[in-house]
């Protein structure tokens, strides 16, 4: 059994490493080969290029990388159509891997996506792409598959593999100690997004809404997890990054730990607002596209969503504060952590909201990713 996978960031090598490894389990003498990560490559993948390679987010941002990415794609196809794989899974990185997984099917070459697109918040069209493109859509949110049954396309709920991976904190005390932080102190994580564009455009605001909390809150310890080195540096190379107080401990690759450790997370928007409701934390999130993609997102009503975080779009009740563009601003990032902090109620009623989420996700998504995988590889 041959398999072609195609990942884009962090949170895509994470799906990939899961699924390589069950897949592997079952099926020693499968082979695995394309674009990942780290986790991807430890978990047998072959790594042609690395996952980073398709970090690119937004609109007007993506054309000044379209050569080149549009380069790699036909280099993707050229080889796998000289050497077909059993079957293909673009994980996430829908711009790039529904586009390639249209041309292999073309090709003959049976193909999955993972981590269904949100077509049923933006670019609701893009679900005729989908259905030209894609065998099978593996969802890892409970509402998806009855979107794409409207459409004829065949969906299936896998759950989220890190709700099976994450645990709720029972013990703060202990998580506290993990993180190297004083059981009693008051603890901000803040999230700044593991992309170059994220951290541009949020780090100085984080920063100083970090300065005004911590004028507000000066027994507080902040915790800001990058993830990588490169991001790391970026972010202390902001100007607003070298005035920042004593108590904030810059790291990094130890994420986890930080939100574990948390009472309130101040965060970006994507995946860290998932782990962030898995391991049951309050948070506030913000989220910023470069001026020229917001003007033609807003102009074109390309959003048909309420909400943006995806904690508000799984619960009942939208606990999470939101604050999109110029909505977010040091002085309402920090009004809003500070009042999280302040309400020990709401953030217990968040907590038991998230856990309800948590259980509904926990559905063992790995071997539901590669039932799906391996019926079709193995028809």
């Amino acid at each position: 059994m041959r398999i072609g996978l195609v990942a884009g960031e962090l949170s895509g090598d994470t799906l990939g490493a899961g699924l390589i490894a069950e897949l592997a389990r079952r099926y020693p003498q499968a082979t695995f080969e394309g674009i990942g990560g780290p986790k991807m490559r430890a978990a047998g993948l072959d790594v042609w290029h690395d996952c980073e390679v398709l970090a690119v987010m937004g609109l007007t941002e993506v054309l000044k990388h379209l050569p080149r990415l549009m380069k790699l794609r036909r280099g993707l196809v050229a080889r796998w159509r000289q050497r077909p794989p059993d079957v293909f899974v673009g994980i996430d990185a829908p711009d790039f891997n529904l586009g390639l997984e249209l041309r292999l099917r073309k090709q003959g070459i049976r193909t999955v996506h993972y981590v269904s697109p949100s077509v049923w918040a933006w670019r609701e069209k893009r679900v005729y792409k989908i259905a030209k493109a894609c065998d099978r859509v593996l969802c890892l949110l409970p509402f998806e598959p009855d979107f794409y049954a409207q459409h004829g396309v065949q969906a299936d709920f896998v759950g989220h593999p890190l709700a099976n991976a994450i645990a709720p904190v029972d013990d703060l005390g202990a998580a506290r100690e993990a993180a190297g932080v004083a059981s009693d102190r008051t603890v901000l994580t803040v999230l700044p997004g593991s992309r170059h564009g994220e951290i541009a455009r949020l780090g100085d605001t984080f920063a100083a809404a970090i300065r005004r909390l911590s004028e507000a809150r000066p027994d507080s310890v902040v915790l800001v997890p990058l993830a990588n080195d490169t991001g790391e540096a970026q972010f202390r190379a902001l100007p607003g990054v070298q005035a920042l107080p004593d108590n904030v401990r810059i790291s990094q690759g130890d994420a986890a730990a930080c939100m574990r450790a948390a009472d309130v997370l101040l965060c970006a928007s994507g995946t860290v607002t998932l782990e962030g409701l898995l391991h049951g934390k309050p948070m506030v999130m913000a989220y910023k596209l470069a001026p020229s993609t917001y003007r033609i997102v807003k102009s074109l009503n390309l959003v048909k969503l309420q909400h943006f975080s995806l904690p508000n779009l799984l619960t009942a009740t939208p606990w999470v504060p939101e604050f999109i563009q110029d909505a977010a601003t040091p002085a309402a990032l920090s009004e809003a952590v500070h009042g999280l902090l302040s309400d020990t109620q709401r953030r217990a009623s968040i907590r038991e909201a998230f856990a309800d989420v948590h259980a509904t996700l926990a559905r063992n998504a790995d071997v539901r990713a590669a039932d799906a995988v391996a019926q079709l590889a193995l028809p």
